[in-house]
């Protein structure tokens, strides 16, 4: 294994070892980004619909209980605007003000809801780079080995030898391969990661809007 290494560095070039060291800092961050997804639990939202329907039913202190063990990110935005609305449903306002407070928090919830996605968007910008440079890069590859291959077979004139042109030609090809190896995994993963994204956050905002179009507690438990 070492020995298919070693060759394919050496009949490579430096090209070969760039894109190594790129897929290296690929894998890297592809590793880090399933770790934080699973972390933040992206895509379990099933005990937070189940406390979404709890607290448009009426039963809201054990809709905002039921979530405190659930440290996905979307139970902790929930959860934060339910707490936030309970507040505001213990202080004696008038409708117009409260309409004005809940509007104001409902931006808030959002904009922390923004900023906790843009934190699991990060580095997928940096291995979309890699899915567009690492096929350039051996691209690149090619072309030098091309040059270096026809180089050759001039200084070699009448006696030029078409098995060593053939020879030249697939080692200049063995980049272009290289980099394809490297930018398809890579395009897959990214795929994955902001697929799972839009629907992370289609699932937000669907979840936050039920939550602040349930109206005050004494308008549900009047009904």
């Amino acid at each position: 294994m070492g020995d298919t290494f070693s060759s394919l560095f050496e009949l490579g070039g430096p090209v070969v070892l760039i894109l190594l060291a790129i897929s290296i800092a690929a894998l890297a961050v592809i590793l880090a980004k399933v770790f934080q997804f699973s972390n933040a639990r992206v895509g379990r939202h099933g005990m937070v619909r189940q406390a979404v329907t709890q607290w448009r039913s009426g039963e809201r202190n054990t809709a905002a209980q039921n979530l405190i063990k659930d440290r996905s990110l979307s139970a902790a935005l929930v959860r934060n605007a339910m707490d936030a609305i309970q507040m505001l449903d213990q202080q004696p306002l008038a409708s117009q003000e409260r309409d004005i407070r809940e509007e104001r928090l409902r931006e808030e919830i959002s904009a922390r809801a923004a900023d906790r996605l843009f934190a699991l968007a990060s580095w997928l910008k940096a291995l979309d780079l890699v899915t567009q440079i690492a096929p350039l890069l051996g691209l690149f590859g090619t072309v030098l080995g091309m040059i270096d291959t026809f180089q050759t077979l001039q200084e070699s004139g009448a006696a030029a030898n078409p098995a060593t042109l053939a020879g030249g030609i697939w080692v200049a090809l063995l980049t272009t391969a290289c980099g394809l190896a490297v930018a398809i995994p890579v395009s897959v993963a990214v795929t994955w990661f902001e697929t799972r994204l839009e629907k992370e956050r289609a699932a937000l905002e669907v979840l936050l809007t039920g939550v602040f179009t349930a109206g005050s507690f004494s308008t549900v438990a009047s009904t």
